[in-house]
């Protein structure tokens, strides 16, 4: 071997050597994965722990997968599962709007059994207290459960995402009024073109639920039902209020809601310095979490 080839294999092992030195000592499992994997909730008393998006749940109970007026959807991903006071709502809200016409309802996911980071699709749903509702009215409540994976839920909001489109009729304002005038609720997000239609001819009895109607991107087809930290639950997080007129009464129907359907906001110019990127649920480790989370996965 010639002087030159001795130094290109001397470099060769440094730079290896600096790699390996570069890598963890060691790789931690994600959070998302361990959660995942336990398919039974723990046992004793239901606790939401941490905050909606960083956090986990101990003691849930399971949605039973059908009712006298509501299934759940999707059970292959076994996320119907929540803390009891998520289950008595959602079966509460699908008996409440009978009344409009509407059989029952269709729920999506919830939870998994103990809470925690998802290994797909959403950021929060971790304490139990989250659930998303289909905005699609129940034809039949018989569902096989093949059926229900591949039945989709429908959009009731335009294309250019800002107003309703012709899925939209009456009892969805209802719906929507039942889901959110519960005292149990904190809020419920929706697409934007949505709380506009509704904003538009409310009137001033309507502020109080209106309040709890939150624009967000990619609700279009369901509703997302955020319920309030249960009493007692020392370790759950409440979230702070989103509604800037909040104490004074406000509905959230102000300027600040015309900007989630204004093109400044639905086509915004790229950022020639975005801000670093954070790190996600799904990228979560157990470290991340609150320090009661790894107890939830160790229980019986």
């Amino acid at each position: 071997m010639g002087q030159a080839d001795g130094r290109a294999v001397v470099k060769r092992l440094i730079l290896l050597a600096l790699l390996a030195l570069a890598q963890p000592a060691h790789s931690e499992t994600l959070a998302a994965k361990l959660f995942a994997a336990k398919t039974h909730p723990s046992s004793g008393p239901a606790e939401p722990i941490g905050t909606y998006a960083r956090g986990c749940a101990a003691g849930n109970v399971e949605l039973p997968d059908t009712g006298p007026t509501w299934q759940a959807m999707r059970l292959n991903r076994n996320r119907n599962w929540g803390n009891p006071v998520l289950v008595a709502y959602l079966e509460d809200l699908s008996q409440a709007v009978t009344a409009f016409g509407w059989k029952g309802l269709y729920i999506g996911d919830m939870g998994n059994p103990r809470g925690g980071p998802m290994i797909s699709g959403h950021a929060s749903h971790q304490m139990g207290l989250d659930a998303d509702v289909w905005f699609l009215p129940p034809a039949r409540l018989d569902l096989t459960a093949a059926q229900r994976e591949k039945l989709a839920a429908i959009s009731i909001r335009s294309e250019d995402q800002k107003s309703v489109n012709e899925n939209w009729n009456d009892s969805y304002r209802d719906v929507l009024k039942a889901a959110a005038s519960d005292p149990r609720v904190d809020r419920i997000f929706v697409s934007a073109a949505i709380k506009l239609h509704l904003c538009k001819g409310a009137k001033p009895a309507d502020t109080a639920w209106l309040q709890h109607l939150r624009p967000e991107a990619g609700h279009q087809d369901h509703f997302h039902v955020r319920l309030k930290c249960p009493g007692g639950s020392d370790l759950c997080q409440t979230q702070k209020p989103s509604v800037s007129d909040l104490s004074k009464g406000g509905s959230g129907c102000d300027e600040t809601l015309a900007y989630w359907v204004s093109n400044a906001y639905l086509h915004p110019k790229p950022n020639p310095n975005p801000p670093p990127r954070k790190k996600g649920p799904k990228e979560f480790t157990m470290a991340d979490l609150p320090a009661q989370c790894a107890a939830v996965l160790k229980a019986k």
